[in-house]
């Protein structure tokens, strides 16, 4: 069979059994390039079980590009919450905003104008112009490379940026004239049920009497991939900080900086462990956790001149990221007999017994061009109630749950 009989095939039985069985999803409802937008940007990296109720609520918040352009920052991370990698959703917001700002709220039918909104890259790009506009775009995807990878018996590493251009190439090659857009989710919808990463499911395949791969024996060997360096490790220490007086019933968190990882989101108070301190983490003698509680008694009282007392070990978690993996140890504390000096520093400060700056110690600040620290915050007294309003990421909210449970 000649190589475009072979192209000629697959497109046709794609897209046929596309239009047959495609899934019933809620950004799929119509072809609003806002909606389409926000839905690829949720889908990245995350599964669609768990989209789906984050975007529902999203967009009955943020109906439209220019309610998601004047929202806070801060309710539209709270929506967010729990799906992680919170940048996505501060470039979606900045996208939005440059689209309200440049094109009246309106997203432009322009690839290049797309293409140079914040946050949105290649592949987001060709989804927004094929699925919204039906432009023969590209949208190539780990889904995309996969399927093509085994059809075509490609057998380039797929995580070099010159293979992805390659198969972009051959994408654009595929789209048959008028369906771009059913075209490219089909390609999306076999990758992500039938020709899955580790085991795809061969028989049921609309394209399976041609692919490469599957007549060569080879559909569990491709996409050749290299893998990628493993998270670093950073060892941490926190303090879940139990108030009196006033603040009974309330316990201490900080506002993260305004740039950087998670930014602007609430976290309890933490400390990155010197790398000659991380061994202190495997320990339990009582001697090593001393000294750990120190650890975090000392930050604290340099951050918020308060007298912090950790009184007993909580709970180990863990949480990774793309690049970091966090290890934590929590403690429960409460507080010493000056106390009462948070409420002063944030009388002084004007800002009620709520909030209070924290001036990081030349210690503290050192530490911190080291990287052992983060920059300085803003601490503040919560209940319960709280969590509701304020975005989290999601380790913290797995320990604050346990903690009022």
């Amino acid at each position: 069979m000649e190589q475009n009989d072979i192209k000629t095939f697959f497109s046709t039985e794609l897209l046929g059994w596309y239009r047959l069985i495609k899934r019933d999803l809620p950004w799929r409802m119509n072809r609003d390039p806002y909606r389409v937008w926000v839905s690829e940007i949720m889908l990245q990296q995350t599964r669609v079980d768990t989209v789906i109720p984050y975007y529902n609520q999203f967009m009955s918040r943020f109906p439209t590009v220019t309610a998601l352009a004047e929202a806070p920052e801060t309710e539209v991370l709270k929506s967010w919450e729990g799906l992680g990698y919170y940048s996505r959703a501060r470039n979606l917001q900045a996208g939005a905003r440059e689209v309200k700002e440049r094109y009246g709220g309106i997203v432009p039918d322009d690839k290049a104008s797309v293409a140079g909104l914040k946050g949105v890259g290649p592949y987001t790009s060709g989804a927004i112009m094929s699925i919204a506009f039906n432009r023969p775009e590209p949208a190539v995807d780990g889904n995309v490379m996969r399927v093509l990878s085994r059809y075509f018996c490609l057998e380039d590493d797929i995580a070099k940026p010159s293979t992805r251009v390659g198969i972009e190439k051959l994408a654009v090659s595929l789209i048959p004239e008028g369906a771009a857009g059913d075209f490219n989710q089909a390609l999306m919808e076999l990758g992500a049920l039938v020709c899955t990463p580790k085991s795809p499911s061969c028989l049921p395949c609309p394209v399976m009497e041609h692919c490469a791969a599957r007549l060569s024996g080879r559909e569990t060997e491709l996409p050749i991939k290299t893998k990628a360096k493993p998270p670093r490790a950073e060892f941490r220490t926190a303090a879940i900080v139990m108030g009196s007086g006033e603040q009974e019933g309330k316990i201490l968190v900080r506002q993260r900086p305004e740039t950087g990882l998670l930014a602007q989101m609430w976290e309890l108070p933490h400390l990155l462990l010197p790398p000659d301190k991380a061994k202190l983490l495997a320990d339990t003698a009582p001697k090593e956790q001393g000294e750990l509680a120190e650890m975090i008694s000392r930050m604290l009282e340099s951050d918020t001149s308060m007298l912090i007392r950790p009184r007993s070990w909580f709970t180990d978690a863990d949480h990774i990221f793309s690049h970091i993996h966090w290890k934590m140890r929590f403690y429960l504390a409460d507080l010493g007999e000056e106390a009462g000096a948070l409420e002063a520093a944030a009388a002084s400060a004007g800002k009620g017994n709520a909030l209070v700056a924290a001036e990081s110690t030349a210690e503290y600040a050192a530490d911190a061009r080291a990287g052992q620290a983060e920059a300085s915050s803003i601490y503040r007294w919560i209940g319960k109630e709280d969590m509701e309003t304020l975005p989290f990421p999601n380790l913290f909210l797995r320990i604050l749950k346990q903690f009022w449970a």
